[in-house]
């Protein structure tokens, strides 16, 4: 099989944008990533477009891959919307992956785009709930928020993980989104500010959750043999998997492990012949500040039950050993479903190639990133491994 680079990236500035539809949030996109290819980029080389997205605001549920794809001038080539909920913009970097890696087209375009602010938050609320198992899980009342709270008190309960160290994943995420000028929420909190916020659902307050986020993310995939055409430091794709799980969290085994973080981490690592020590820094999926917990510990950076610990000692700030979510995370660079897997490769490309826009935030020296993707309270996961 083909070995994959990714030779542009592009992202549009997350928040709310009323006057911006999913047209627009993509095209802007789409020309932040070709400003990004250092030479020789022609649009009539992509052959193919994989785009994330959940439900475009509600209003473009059909052909919406097609409608973005010949808005930015690529009319007439395999267009594909991709759909697993919160983790369909890093299954459409997989599948965009796939189709370089089998040889059927050496040009590809991976993408996502979400419209969240145009329905009411009712609608909102009812959207992302169907992300999880509708019969036995919303039908019953549950919320998302609700959800990972249940798996955060049980985190709590088991290992003795404190408040404060959810509140911290949420103070070290917005000091990292101040420095990020695409980020939704360009401020900075407290721990206290934090630890005082109303609560949503017990444990989990207002600063332990995201945002709902309009934005749009873009990327040039190709074959790695013609890369070099296009720039001169391009970012292999060295190892990515995905899996499934039980959507519903009381059919799982474990409530505090996400078996398919596991899962394709493992199988990410060993086509990239690497383990999680190697991983010098990770875009995670922290729609809630628990996430980013269990992230911790379902990626192998630290042992199971540990991850309070892990963040408490400092590993993953900017300056620790173990770097997490250095764009701001879900938490304040925000959350347009869709968008959300290939932006976070958005910013590790941008790390590895030492051109993030605000020198503070850059991680100095990286080789090897990881970024992790999750549908609903974990019933889809993709891991991708890149590397300089």
């Amino acid at each position: 099989m083909r070995r994959v680079a990714i030779v542009g990236a592009g992202q549009s500035k997350y928040g709310e944008f009323p006057e911006k539809g999913i047209k627009e949030l993509f095209f802007e996109a789409y020309k932040d990533m070709a400003s990004s290819v250092d030479k020789n980029f022609d649009p009539k080389q992509i052959e193919s477009a994989y785009v994330g997205n959940l439900g475009s605001g509600g209003f473009q549920l059909g052909n919406m891959s097609a409608l973005v794809a010949e808005y930015v001038g690529l009319p007439y080539i395999h267009t594909v919307r991709v759909e697993n909920a919160c983790a369909s913009g890093g299954y459409a970097l997989v599948a965009a992956v796939m189709d370089v890696m089998s040889g059927a087209h050496k040009m590809v375009l991976a993408g996502g785009v979400e419209k969240m602010t145009d329905v009411s938050g009712m609608k909102q609320k009812y959207w992302l709930g169907v992300s999880g198992d509708t019969e036995y899980e919303r039908l019953a009342g549950t919320t998302f928020a609700g959800l990972y709270a249940l798996i955060a008190h049980r985190h709590m309960h088991e290992f003795g993980t404190k408040r404060e160290h959810l509140s911290m994943v949420a103070v070290k995420n917005h000091k990292n989104g101040a420095q990020n000028p695409k980020a939704q929420f360009q401020r900075e909190i407290q721990l206290e500010q934090a630890m005082k916020a109303p609560i949503v659902a017990y444990p989990l307050n207002l600063f332990d959750c995201c945002s709902t986020t309009d934005g749009a993310s873009s990327l040039l995939v190709c074959d790695a043999e013609v890369a070099k055409q296009f720039t001169d430091t391009p970012i292999y794709i060295t190892g990515f998997g995905t899996s499934s799980d039980y959507l519903a969290i009381h059919d799982r085994i474990n409530t505090v492990t996400l078996e398919g973080t596991k899962r394709a981490s493992q199988h990410a690592y060993k086509m990239a012949g690497l383990t999680a020590k190697d991983i010098q820094l990770a875009e995670v999926h922290d729609c809630f500040t628990i996430a980013e917990l269990l992230a911790y510990e379902d990626l192998g950076f630290c042992e199971k039950g540990k991850a309070g610990q892990f963040i408490e000692e400092g590993h993953t700030k900017i300056d620790g050993d173990k770097p997490v979510n250095a764009s701001g995370g879900l938490k304040s660079k925000g959350h347009p479903i869709g968008s959300t897997g290939t932006g976070q490769a958005y910013e590790m490309f941008n790390q590895l190639r030492g051109t993030v826009q605000k020198p503070i935030r850059q991680v100095k020296g990286i080789e090897k990133g990881l970024v992790h993707n999750v549908g609903g309270s974990g019933g889809t996961v993709s891991v991708s491994i890149m590397e300089r």
